[in-house]
This record gives C-alpha cells, structure tokens and sequence, in this order.
C-alpha cells in the first residue's frame, strides 16, 4: 500500500516529538538526581578510637562529615563498653583493647591512616602505634593521656577519677561505673544522651601499665587537641609538654571534654588539616 505525503509528514513529525519528549525527559531526570560525591584521591581513612565509658557511637557526628567529604572513617567499639558492654569481664585489659584496634586495621587491609585517640583512647593508639606504626600516617590525640612506658590511667588521672576507681577496686568490681557527663562539661543539651550511651569501663584497663616501646615518635605526623572547655590538669599538663617538642602540631577547641560531641564541624576540620 502507497504512503501519501501528509502520512508520511505526520510519521516524520510524530517521531521528532517522541525524540524531544524522551530527551525532556532525561534532563529532568539528571537534574532531580544528586550529584555523586566526587572520588579524589585525597580522600584518607580515619580510625577514630574512643575513650573509656564510651564507645564508636560518640563518633557519629564526625563521622558522618568526614564520609560526607568523601573519607573512609571506622570507629571501632572496645571489648566490654557500648554495643559490646555484654562482653565486660576482669580478664579485659589495655592488651584486650589494643588488640581491639590492632585487628581492625589487620583485617580492614588497612594503611596510610590517619589515627585518633580521645580521652584514654591516647594510650590505646600509642600501643597500637607500636605493632602498627607502618600503617599510620598521621596520629591524632583529643584531649588524651599521651602515655610513657610503665604509666597507667590510675595514675595520672585526677583526684575525683582516682577516688572512682580506688572505690572500685576495694569492692574488688570488674569495672568502674561511668563519669556523669556534666563533669565532662558536656553541652546541657546532649547529657542525658551521653549518660544513657556510657557504660562501666573495665577496671584493668585503667589501672594496667602502657607498654610504650618508641612507635609514636616513628609517626610523621603528629597532633595534640586540647578541649579547654573541660579544666583538666593533667591534659594541660601534656599540652605544655608537647607544644615545644618537634613533630607536634598544637590545636585548642573551646569544647567540653567530649569534642566529638559538642563541636563536630570545627573537630573535623581539624582532623582533615592534620590528616
């Protein structure tokens, strides 16, 4: 059967308002979708290791900014705290919980990381640095004991902390029950949230010794932060021991104890600086 020119105009022009409709289509589609988070690689992996009575939910918030900036984060929980707590016996000790992190990069094939401590998280890395110091390139302690070999929490802990754990080991309990966050200076807002998160820390792992044998210093990169907004003497004693000695970069946040909490944006500025 013949076509005639009006069919085949109409034909013609019927498919080029299909083709414009379909193309219409795509660029509403493109322009609706998010654009992928761009790989670069400047992108780091962060390991970010808690301190006693918390665990990696602490990390959330900076967490999520730093792998919304693209950067791989892991914020392990140690055997006996947080979502773990159901783990807590006497035999746990600084040991158990360096191993903790050590097989976190074992397993993950892990390198090249940018390592942070908070609070007694600073002696976990430091024995963490020394089984896996070819794997860190930048080590970060938030206000946190930056332990010599043979120190212990116990120790230099202040006289209140002291004072728990002494109470503690006379009932001869297998952990310590948490410090309330108002003492930490925790923002009034997130309190009552960081209380019901806490958990009783293993008493072995606050009055062990560190076995610190020199991998920190091997690190090229090294960082010390100081939350001001929490008075700690023993903090400000490792700050003013730390700010002249080479290979140390010195920070101040005026955040409560629990940095990671109270101030995430200005924190994972920080860490993306020294990483």
């Amino acid at each position: 059967m013949s076509v005639t020119d009006g069919q085949s105009r109409r034909a013609v022009l019927g498919g080029m308002a299909a083709g414009a409709g379909l193309m219409a289509m795509a660029t509403e589609s493109n322009a609706q979708s998010p654009s992928p988070t761009p790989t670069t690689s400047l992108a780091k992996t962060f390991v970010l290791v808690h301190g006693a009575w918390h665990g990696g939910w602490c990390w959330r918030r900076v967490a999520d900014r730093l792998e919304g900036k693209g950067h791989k984060v892991f914020v392990p929980t140690m055997t006996g705290l947080g979502e773990r707590s159901h783990l807590l016996t006497k035999g746990i000790n600084l040991d158990t919980h360096v191993t903790d992190i050590v097989n976190v990069l074992k397993w993950e094939d892990l390198k090249d990381i940018v390592l942070v401590g908070h609070s007694y998280g600073g002696i976990i890395v430091s024995g963490v640095a020394d089984q896996m110091h070819d794997k860190i390139a930048s080590i970060v302690f938030l206000d946190a004991f930056v332990p010599e070999d043979g120190d212990s929490l116990y120790e230099k802990a202040s006289a209140a902390a002291k004072g728990g754990m002494t109470e503690a080991l006379d009932k001869g309990e297998a952990s310590m029950k948490p410090v309330p966050a108002a003492v930490f200076r925790v923002n009034e807002k997130d309190r009552a949230w960081v209380d019901a998160k806490c958990t009783p820390q293993p008493i072995s792992t606050l009055t062990d010794k560190a076995k610190v044998t020199g991998g920190r210093e091997k690190i090229a990169k090294r960082a010390y932060i100081r939350a001001k907004g929490y008075p700690s003497v023993p903090f400000d004693a490792t700050y003013d021991k730390l700010k002249d000695k080479a290979g140390w970069k010195m920070y101040e946040m005026t955040a409560g104890h629990d940095a990671m909490v109270d101030q995430p944006d200005r924190l994972t500025e920080i860490l993306i600086e020294v990483a």
